[in-house]
Order: C-alpha cells, then sequence, then structure tokens
C-alpha cells in the first residue's frame, strides 16, 4: 500500500467521489463510478519563490501497479481529468496530477511564469515525493496540450526515472502571433456542450488574456524543444483529436517526426476536438491508452 510521504506541506485524505469540474461525465456503462467512492488525498507543498502548488491523487482500493502522473494544459487545472480517473483508477493504475503555479488551486500570478522549467522544476519536486512512496511502481508521465512542453522538457532531464509519455494535444512551442485575436479555448475542447459550457463557468479555468511576460518564456521553449525531442528514449504515445481548431493533427505529426524514441506510436482521431480525454468517444481512447500501457508494463 502506498505511504504518505510529502514535502513539507498540508495532506488532506478520505474517500470521496471523483471529483470533476462542471460539465464532464462518468463514462456511461457498466464502467462508471459515479455512484462509487475512491481513496482521493489532496494538498499542497511549497515550491520555487515560495508558490504553493497544490496537488491531488486517485487511488485504487488495493496497491496500484503503475502511476499516470498528469501535467494538464494551459488555463485549466488536475480537477478535469475525472473522466480518465472513473476508467483508470479501477484497472489498478494510480493516478497523481498537480496544479501548475499560477494555476487552478496553486498559488502564483495567474498564468504568470518566468521560465517553463519552473513548471518542470515543480512537476520534479512532486515526481520525487511520488516515487519516494512507490519506488519501484512504473510511473508513466501524461502531459496534455501545454503539459506537453512540460513533460518533454522534465524527460529530456530525468527519462530513467520514468516507464513512458503519453503526449495529447496541440504541437509543443506553439506561439500566437503578436497582435493576433485571442483565441476562444473553450470553443476547441470539446463537441459536448456540456463540456464546453463547464469549461466556460469553471471557476478554476484562467480566462483571461495571458501576461505579456509569459511571451519570453514561449520564446525560449520554442528554442529549446527541438533539442529536448531528439533527447528523449522511453516509450511515446502521441494522440491527438483530428478536428481540433488549435492544429492538434499537424502539430502531433511534427513530434513524431522529432521525436528520438524508437517506440513512438501516433493515433489521430478523426472528428475528435482537442480535448480527447473529454470528448463523447472517449472510451475508445481510453482503450487505446490502457492497451498501449498493458503491453508496455508486460515488456
Amino acid at each position: 500500500m502506498l505511504a504518505l510521504a510529502m514535502p513539507a506541506g498540508v495532506l488532506r485524505i478520505g474517500r470521496v467521489p471523483v471529483s470533476r469540474s462542471p460539465g464532464t461525465r462518468a463514462i456511461t456503462g457498466p464502467l462508471t463510478l459515479q455512484e462509487n467512492t475512491l481513496r482521493h488525498l489532496d494538498g499542497t507543498f511549497p515550491s520555487k519563490g515560495g508558490v504553493e502548488i497544490y496537488h491531488q491523487r486517485w487511488l485504487p482500493d488495493g496497491d496500484a501497479g503503475a502511476i499516470l502522473l498528469i501535467a494538464h494544459g494551459y488555463g485549466e487545472h488536475s480537477g478535469r481529468y475525472g473522466d480518465l480517473v472513473d476508467f483508470f483508477v479501477p484497472r489498478g493504475f494510480g493516478v497523481y496530477s498537480l496544479d501548475h503555479r499560477g494555476h487552478g488551486r496553486s498559488g502564483g500570478e495567474r498564468v504568470h511564469v518566468e521560465s517553463f522549467d519552473d513548471y518542470v522544476d515543480d512537476l520534479k519536486s512532486y515526481s520525487d515525493s511520488v516515487r519516494e512512496e512507490a519506488p519501484d511502481m512504473p510511473v508513466f508521465l501524461l502531459g496534455h496540450s501545454m503539459g506537453v512542453s512540460i513533460v518533454v522538457s522534465y524527460a529530456a532531464r530525468y527519462q530513467h526515472q520514468l516507464a513512458g509519455l503519453i503526449l495529447s494535444g496541440a504541437g509543443t512551442g506553439r506561439r500566437r502571433p503578436a497582435g493576433a485575436k485571442q483565441t476562444d479555448l473553450a470553443a476547441t475542447v470539446s463537441k459536448d456542450p456540456a463540456v464546453v459550457q463547464g469549461y466556460r463557468d469553471d471557476p478554476f479555468v484562467f480566462h483571461g488574456t495571458p501576461p505579456v511576460s509569459r511571451r519570453a518564456a514561449m520564446s525560449a521553449l520554442n528554442k529549446a524543444m527541438p533539442g529536448r525531442l531528439r533527447a528523449i528514449s522511453p516509450p511515446v504515445l502521441i494522440m491527438a483529436g483530428g478536428a481540433s481548431p488549435l492544429g492538434d493533427g499537424e502539430g502531433r505529426q511534427l513530434l513524431y517526426e522529432q521525436v528520438a524514441s524508437e517506440d513512438k506510436t501516433l493515433k489521430l482521431y478523426d472528428g475528435l476536438m482537442h480535448e480527447i480525454f473529454n470528448e463523447p468517444e472517449r472510451d475508445r481512447v481510453f482503450a487505446d491508452l490502457l492497451s498501449w500501457l498493458e503491453t508496455r508494463l508486460l515488456a
């Protein structure tokens, strides 16, 4: 059973229904846990600059066989992955995530970051604590959208700690041209109107204009990403929605070509929008992800 050691901070423990943002739903059919409870733990720990980082995890009743560690996307937070939790926790996975600095329940100026390496350092602190709890547990790092850049940057330094990477959403290092109109991100997330409205209504989602200070961090990231991708050797699964207005399909193909891993798989889902884990067809996406994970665990 996993221990509960964490960086100095606050940890809350309980058996509660899976937490989910408005507009996200449990998977329909016999796999839903909407009426059940999971072991849910959340808390905070101090990170660089004294910023308090919020984290949470969902654990199966028995021992977990592997860990999914999530790096969420720009402007959102760890609470928007309830459907993924519903699917994978009953299958023996522990699901862990943190809210990046400036996001969700974490501290810091909203979506501001001096360097993307600050996100990586926060993730490293959290990952180290997870590995202390379960040193022999395989860890798969899942990054969505902006989280792809964080995951790739993390893996370029610490890939020896990882069993594999799952990369979902838009291409890494994409930069909006100066003066371009701000994208209505809510309209890109899903075909499901309830998910779109839930994104708009979610008080923990950032809906404003990103600070100008973020542009320098993005520019440095763009320059660094090709080298970081060439450094990746663990197994990589790349997943994208072909109908995403953010150009996910094109970005995923470029990512597939650039990443150095010999074990790399590309899954493009025609008709799906940016958040493939929150689409009506998500059970198919989850089944593909589970099959990929099981194959690597057996290997």
